[in-house]
């Protein structure tokens, strides 16, 4: 992996822990439909002169293959918002993000060497592993009142982590062999995203108001850094290997779990030493792979 590869992931990861750790302290009261809709309405205004700056410059146009990558990448993570949404409502920060972002990058290397015939070195299988082990680590049982909580958390964050591979995938596909430029990618799927949501959302714009009023600097926060850390990624995409850029992007986890242990006083301090440890091994190799 190169340095400027490894420079974007590391840089989407830490955008990627900082955003979530705002979107949990949201709290449970927050109605999915009403958040996802103000936050892609507001990333896509924000990032539109940018993207017609791109096109104006680059010449790029899209054709009816690449619609369609962008129109299914927007479906697929409105199912990803929701999901994690729901993980965080049932359960810890520390525990849900460790588990879905880990369980994405297994699913997302293994897709790759099958759908775009990718060969892992034997260090990135390694680094991949080490990952896993990671969290395991950190989502293994424990003493204390927190481990009520494990049993819907677990759940959402396994099936957020299949979410994540799928559209790991999707996009990678999109903007390395379709060749969509990854501003534009992400930007039309926030488009699609807005489109899909204004007929839920708008139903009840009180809750649309309220939430802007009680929590305005945490939406734009999220609202700014969540496709930035995506778009960091998918640039990295068009540089380099799916299946080893998937696993390496995974050291948000640790960042997470840190997050969700000292600010949001969860979880076990110890063991998350322990599946720091295996995590930060994982990506030195997949770094050097």
């Amino acid at each position: 992996m190169s340095p400027v590869i490894l420079a974007l992931v590391l840089t989407s990861a830490v955008v990627h822990a900082t955003w979530n750790l705002w979107t949990k302290q949201l709290g449970p009261g927050v109605r999915s439909a009403s958040l996802l809709w103000l936050l892609t309405g507001i990333s896509s205004v924000f990032y539109a002169p940018f993207v017609w700056a791109q096109l104006a410059q680059g010449g790029w146009r899209p054709d009816a293959n690449a619609l369609w990558m962008i129109a299914g990448s927007g479906v697929i993570h409105v199912g990803y918002f929701v999901l994690l949404l729901r993980g965080y409502r049932s359960g810890d920060l520390s525990l849900v993000y460790p588990l879905a972002r880990g369980t994405g990058p297994l699913l997302a290397t293994a897709g790759a060497v099958v759908i775009f015939h990718e060969h892992p070195s034997p260090l990135s299988i390694a680094g991949a592993l080490l990952i896993a082990t990671g969290v395991l680590v950190a989502t293994s049982g424990g003493p204390g009142p927190w481990r009520n909580r494990i049993g819907p958390g677990v759940w959402y964050g396994l099936a957020t982590g299949v979410s994540i591979a799928v559209y790991t995938l999707w996009d990678g596909w999109g903007v390395k062999r379709a060749g969509v430029p990854p501003l534009v990618f992400y930007w039309g799927g926030e488009v699609i995203r807005v489109a899909l949501l204004s007929p839920v959302a708008l139903r009840a714009p009180g809750d649309i108001r309220e939430l802007w009023r009680a929590q305005r600097l945490r939406v734009l926060g999220i609202a700014l850094l969540s496709p930035l850390s995506y778009i960091l990624i998918l640039l990295a995409l068009q540089l380099g290997d799916v299946g080893h850029i998937a696993p390496a992007r995974e050291v948000s986890i640790l960042i997470g779990a840190w997050l969700g242990s000292r600010v949001l006083g969860e979880g076990d301090r110890t063991r998350r030493l322990y599946a720091a440890a295996a995590f930060a091994g994982g990506v030195v190799a997949l770094a050097l792979a």
